[in-house]
């Protein structure tokens, strides 16, 4: 072969070379673009159906406007808005099993109340629930208009669709569920009529919210509508105890410190659980299928009790699978013959009070008794803290919400945090920005729990500054929330975000774990370079003598004029 073939062998061969990277560079370009791309139309249609869902209320709210009290007002709008979703969560479950049978044409929504009572026990048995066509959200939707019974009508199907689990495994998870929503209240209106005008008003308002089909959503639209309505009337935000829905951002990001080296886990545990926000976002970041024995929590307030099990059923978590409380944790817990539990998610509430050493009780209570002291009576920060701890799986992880006063303050909540330093139980503190709870602007922390940890050691992030505004509230993005995930995933030192603390030096500092002890502050000033300051003012010296000195000059040639 002649070198000038081999030469242009060899040159055809680089071409060939050239165009490969450039393929691969430009496929990891065009990729990187889709995933951008992908994000975005995630995030829109995000705001998208958020935006859609307060315009509704904004709507209901704004055609009751002096009719009904605004925190009454959420009990209806909350009720009715799960009566839809139940409707059609039904609806869909028959529809789908008979299609895939052949009958393509069917629509329970469409049949005659004799027919579907034959599917009644079954259906029970799968969705723990049922409700016959008639009684449908969709169908008493359509005829509410002109229904002079309508009041009396919604009053016996919401009955109805309780009774439907009596004498069933359900039977706990259903009762009481629509006690909120009384549809004869002097409230709705002092006459039948006026009620009924307003019960069509709010019907047809909910009928109208598009959101497809409710498990297709990106967000927790139930969450999110409890959060809006709790942010509309805010001077009764804590006529119900001091309620902070947990933004999802958050939520995510404590779901995802939990199952980090994990694709299973047992049970997952919320001892303040409210609405369910906590428990659900764990569902959809580790997937429900992947909790095996269930999702357990228990709620105080009875009207967020009732709104954390009717979020069980909307994102179809069976009522098998999961196991909501009501009561007192702190001094009537509720599930002793659950305990331990593998992820422990929790935003419980911030400096309540709470019986502590006036119960002689307590101080030998099996979940409070290792730390020697109780948490001050006055709040009750350290003591959910402590019986999640106790409640906590050996190799389980807990990430729980607190108020920043915790990490410092002295007297017995410095006893606590000795207990749980010394025992090298702080795997954890994560420090967030101000302003991203409802109810408060004060600056959160997070706080994680292990008892199986590989060092002697405590991480702080300080998270303080990874917000974007968003509306008058500060949000966390996903980038943010990645950004302080990895942090916590890696475990080392990042100048000005993240430092590991041995044990010992943080018992030197008197058990303090606030995180701006161990963390410098970025300087965000520029620095002074001296030299070329001083440089600069002996310029500006030397100009204004050189100015002085022509000021002089024409002085005294004025002077010498008029003289």
């Amino acid at each position: 072969m002649t070198p000038k073939i081999n030469a242009n062998i060899e040159l055809v061969k680089q071409k060939i070379i050239a165009f490969q990277y450039n393929e691969k560079h430009q496929n990891k370009q065009l990729n990187c673009l889709k995933l951008k791309t992908n994000k975005y139309q995630i995030r829109m249609t995000r705001e998208q159906e958020r935006d859609e869902l307060h315009r509704t209320i904004w709507q209901i709210a704004n055609d009751l406007r002096g009719s009904v009290d605004g925190w009454d007002f959420k009990s209806y709008v909350l009720g009715i808005l799960f009566y839809r979703f139940i409707s059609e969560n039904l609806t869909s479950h028959i529809n789908k099993a008979e299609w895939e049978t052949g009958n393509k044409t069917f629509d329970y929504a469409k049949i005659s109340d004799d027919e579907a009572e034959l599917g009644r026990e079954d259906t029970v048995k799968e969705k723990g629930f049922y409700i016959l066509p008639s009684a449908l959200f969709q169908n008493v939707q359509k005829n509410a208009e002109g229904n002079p019974d309508l009041n009396v009508e919604l009053r016996n199907i919401f009955k109805e669709i309780e009774a439907s689990a009596k004498g069933t495994d359900s039977e706990p998870d259903l009762a009481g569920l629509f006690d909120d929503v009384d549809v004869n209240s002097n409230k709705l209106g002092g006459t039948v009529e006026q009620r009924n005008k307003q019960l069509v008003k709010i019907l047809n308002a909910i009928a109208g919210l598009k959101l497809g089909n409710y498990q297709d959503n990106n967000i927790d639209a139930f969450g999110d509508a409890y959060e809006y309505l709790m942010t509309m009337y805010a001077s009764n935000a804590g006529k119900s105890g001091g309620e902070f829905f947990t933004p999802q951002e958050v939520s995510e990001l404590l779901a995802e410190i939990t199952v980090v080296g994990k694709k299973q886990v047992n049970k997952v545990y919320d001892p303040a659980c409210g609405s369910g926000s906590l428990l659900l976002k764990f569902a959809k970041v580790l997937g429900k299928e992947n909790v095996r024995q269930g999702f357990y929590g228990q709620e105080v307030n009875i009207t967020t009790y009732n709104l954390c099990r009717i979020n069980m059923f909307l994102h179809d978590i069976n009522f098998e699978k999961f196991n909501i409380t009501h009561g007192d944790t702190l001094t009537d817990p509720m599930h002793w013959d659950d305990e331990p539990f593998d992820a422990i998610v929790s935003n419980p509430p911030y400096s309540i009070k709470w019986e502590g050493d006036a119960n002689p009780l307590l101080i030998n209570d099996p979940r409070f008794a290792p730390a020697g002291v109780l948490a001050p009576k006055s709040k009750a920060d350290l003591a959910f803290t402590m019986h999640m701890l106790s409640w906590l799986a050996t190799s389980g992880t807990a990430a729980i919400v607190e108020f920043p006063g915790v990490l410092y303050r002295g007297g017995a909540e410095q006893k606590i945090r000795k207990y749980l330093i010394d025992n090298n139980y702080v795997d954890a503190v994560i420090q967030l920005p101000p302003d991203l709870f409802f109810g408060t602007t004060i600056a959160t922390c997070i706080i994680v729990l292990k008892k199986s940890k590989a060092d002697n050691a405590t991480l702080f992030i300080d998270a303080s500054a990874e917000f974007v505004r968003g509306g008058n509230k500060n949000k966390i993005t996903d980038d943010q929330r990645k950004k302080i995930l990895n942090a916590f995933i890696e475990r080392k030192d990042i100048d000005h975000f993240a430092m590991l603390v041995p044990n010992q030096l943080i018992a030197e500092n008197d058990y303090n774990i606030a995180v701006s002890s161990y963390i410098e502050q970025e300087n965000t000033e520029e620095e002074t370079n001296i030299k070329e300051l001083n440089t600069r003012i002996a310029q500006i010296v030397k100009k204004q003598n050189e100015l002085r000195t022509a000021i002089d000059a024409i002085v005294n040639d004025l002077e010498s004029a008029t003289v």
